[in-house]
């Protein structure tokens, strides 16, 4: 799988760069940068005119969240657009009435943003936050899912989950566990922020009762583009982090919860208004088929690190558990340093996360990237790990 370079004549990156690591940012491309641009321009043209709640602005945030509902397998009235995951999880988090001696559960591979905001929220209501372990190497659904439900307790009030996670780049089974929440009267809220773009997504069908994503990931929009989805039940129990002319307000609209959510004061909302765009984009260039050369392309980059190291996999090689992003375990190292001479050194743009003290190197195939990125890549690590400045003791590990 070599890849297609004109992808990446597509995309806005620096060409001396090898760049793989999409999951942290994303990366925009030019067509949709273009747009979310002009979008800009015409809202400096005639603020007023862009803006205003009486003339088109109300029909354009429809327009683009009926694009993304179509991709999400939702209602376009059931979900609103946000910064972020992050922001989407602080107004869950901060809208519902946990008490003191109430659980929140989550899990030890949960996003250290998403971790914080539960735990300021337990401290402040007098909650607990409890963080169910899940050991690696994952080998099986029902591990995972055992291993999360085993923590669950007749106080427990909330199962947030990471959908792909980030730091160890895993797809967890989010649906059994929503599901099984759900007979408990547990609410179930889920991290999406890698998961849409990488992975087919009907929240719909998922059994959760609220997903918060990105769309400025592998979606492939400008910067700044989220979304929160909720089911209708839930909605009412969602309040406004910023309380604006939509709250109660009297004007006809599809629903308060569109209404409090969207109308938070002034705002750029191009690259929201951009996400049309973006979507247009990945069905231009039959993103599903880009998907799967960049899951080949990263099978391949998993096989030859795994040989250079002599570490074994955190899961199987079966789609189920990774799409695009994948970590590949390292020996013990200063992970800083190595990341430095990676950029320093090779113009090699990868993170070095860590789990329970273990170094993993996160890996993101988009699809501008191709087979010479990959060999990059291995021949820098081959090098690295074969010196004791950053390896030390791994020396021994390496495969010749």
């Amino acid at each position: 799988m070599s890849g297609d370079p004109a992808l990446r004549d597509l995309f806005l990156l620096d060409h001396d760069w090898v760049f793989l690591n999409h999951g942290s940012f994303g990366a925009c491309p030019k067509p949709v940068h273009d747009r979310y641009q002009e979008l800009q321009r015409e809202l400096e043209r005639n603020p007023v005119a862009f803006l205003a709640e009486d003339r088109e602005f109300p029909e354009r945030m429809r327009a683009a969240r009926q694009a993304l509902a179509d991709v999400l397998g939702a209602r376009r009235d059931d979900l609103v657009f946000v910064p972020n995951a992050t922001f989407g999880v602080n107004l869950v988090a901060r809208s519902l009435p946990l008490g003191r001696g109430d659980e929140v559960l989550v899990t030890d591979h949960a996003y250290g943003a998403v971790d914080r905001t539960w735990q300021f929220v337990c401290e402040r209501r007098g909650a607990r936050l409890v963080r169910a372990p899940i050991d690696l190497p994952v080998t099986s659904a029902a591990q995972v899912v055992e291993a999360v439900w085993s923590n669950v307790t007749e106080r427990t009030r909330v199962l947030c989950l990471d959908h792909l996670t980030s730091s160890t780049a895993l797809v967890v089974p989010v649906g059994e566990l929503a599901q099984r929440a759900r007979r408990e009267g547990i609410l179930t809220v889920v991290d999406g922020a890698h998961a849409p773009g990488q992975i087919d997504l009907d929240v719909g069908d998922l059994g959760a009762d609220v997903y918060v994503g990105n769309c400025h990931k592998w979606l492939l929009a400008p910067k700044g583009a989220g979304f929160l989805w909720a089911r209708p039940d839930i909605q009412p129990q969602l309040e406004p982090l910023v309380v604006s002319w939509g709250w109660r307000s009297d004007r006809p609209g599809p629903s308060r919860f569109v209404d409090e959510h969207e109308w938070t004061g002034t705002r750029d909302p191009a690259a929201c208004l951009a996400v049309p765009a973006a979507l247009a984009f990945r069905a231009a260039h039959d993103w599903p088929r880009v998907g799967r050369r960049c899951h080949a392309l990263l099978r391949d980059v998993r096989q030859e690190i795994g040989r250079l190291t002599g570490r074994s996999s955190i899961c199987p090689d079966d789609d189920r558990w990774y799409a695009q992003m994948h970590a590949l375990p390292l020996p013990p190292c200063d992970r800083a340093r190595v990341q430095r001479e990676l950029r320093e050194r090779y113009r090699i743009e990868v993170p070095l996360t860590e789990w329970r003290s273990r170094p993993l190197l996160r890996v993101s195939i988009q699809g501008y990237n191709t087979r010479a990125d990959a060999d990059a890549l291995v021949r820098a690590m081959a090098q690295l790990l074969k010196d004791d400045r950053f390896f030390g003791s791994a020396k021994g590990a390496v495969v010749p």
